[in-house]
């Protein structure tokens, strides 16, 4: 709870991933991948309940031997291929609200964030003011330097500037969503139907906390970052 506001967090996790198969529950240095989310979550100081959704009945079993409450087994239809992620979010609000004021989505692919992220994430939100508040980082390369080919594989500025830009000092900041929190009031959510939209702010997050795991390579890379820091 903060500021007499409840706090619901969810952990969606999908059996069916392609990219990683069955990654949600591969080891990565010594713990499920889940598992590292689960732990940080249950450090927060403002979620007043975790919860898992997930069709899986594997998933479900290494949830709760880590401590995260299965309420319920999402719907096959709800955990398709092109099923859209924020169908699984208000599908868990709608049965467990009205209960919470805020919801918090975790997505297990985020092992480096930490309870403080978390926690700064959701200050963010309620201390602006604002409806919704996700994570960023500051990308690896500057949309500034990215390029377009057109028919003749002739370089096409991704983005339009007066001069070039030449000195990475000289580049606008910007930032991408990094994929490890999402803070929104429950009703905002069930109206926007998303996080991003008009009112939502942002909390930066270093690089180093940022990775998101997609491939085996990202597999391979949080698990030996994740070992030195046990």
């Amino acid at each position: 709870m903060i500021q007499g506001k409840t706090v619901l967090a969810i952990i969606p996790a999908r059996g069916g991933s392609k990219g990683v198969p069955r990654k949600n529950i591969r080891e990565v240095a010594g713990k499920p991948l889940i598992a590292w989310t689960i732990e940080e979550a249950k450090k927060s100081k403002y979620i007043d309940r975790l919860i898992l959704s997930t069709e899986d009945a594997e998933i479900m079993t290494v949830a709760e031997s880590w401590g995260c409450e299965v309420p319920f087994q999402r719907p096959l239809e709800l955990a398709q291929d092109d099923t859209p992620g924020i169908d699984t979010v208000l599908h868990a609000v709608d049965i467990l609200s009205p209960k919470y004021d805020y919801v918090v989505l975790l997505q297990p692919t985020s092992p480096l964030r930490t309870a403080e992220d978390i926690d700064g994430c959701i200050e963010q939100c309620v201390n602006q003011g604002a409806p919704a508040c996700v994570s960023v980082t500051e990308p690896e390369k500057s949309p500034y330097w990215m390029y377009t080919l057109d028919e003749g594989n002739a370089l096409k500025p991704l983005v339009q500037t007066e001069r070039l830009i030449l000195r990475r000092q000289d580049l606008p900041k910007v930032y991408s969503l990094n994929g490890a929190v999402y803070v929104a009031e429950c009703q905002w959510l069930r109206e926007k139907k998303g996080f991003v939209n008009i009112g939502t702010v942002a909390f930066p997050m270093p690089h180093s906390r940022s990775v998101d795991v997609d491939t085996e390579f990202d597999l391979r890379v949080v698990g030996i970052l994740l070992q030195e820091i046990k």
